[in-house]
């Protein structure tokens, strides 16, 4: 008897919405790269992009605990000669929420071809409204704490 291996062709892939409405950012991020990878499901192959596709809702309304608002800052380079950018986490979240919720999960999910392809399944929006209603999303059930 040989192990099963799931091809991605073979998969049936589901819609879920997670809503992170005063919920820890990270703790967010952790769960929607998991459901993304497809570890929630009893044919997870590690080397095979069997994840779902996942909506997160209220992506403004997450928390920072402890400092992380005031103290973590955001990097990025321009390219050019002292072109070191830097944004603090309390702008970054008031301006761009999606931004900081992608890039959360971003860094959750492997850095190689499944990874990147696992991210396309991702939709993050700042409000409570989505329109992605026609592909019957369900509720994401278990518990982010």
């Amino acid at each position: 008897m040989s192990t099963f291996m799931a091809k991605a062709h073979e998969l049936d892939r589901k819609w879920y919405i997670i809503d992170a409405d005063g919920k820890p950012l990270g703790r967010v991020a952790a769960q929607a790269a998991a459901i993304l990878r497809g570890k929630h499901k009893p044919e997870f192959t590690p080397h095979c992009d069997c994840g779902d596709h996942v909506i997160i809702i209220n992506a403004s309304k997450a928390v920072l605990t402890g400092k992380k608002l005031d103290q973590k800052i955001y990097y990025r380079h321009t390219g050019y000669v002292g072109g070191l950018k830097e944004v603090k986490y309390n702008k970054l979240m008031a301006e761009k929420p999606e931004f900081a919720m992608m890039k959360a999960v971003k860094g959750m999910l492997p850095h190689n071809t499944v990874g990147a392809k696992s991210l396309t399944r991702l939709r993050v929006y700042a409000g409570a409204e989505h329109n992605n209603a026609a592909q019957k999303p369900e509720a994401w059930t278990l518990e982010i704490k």
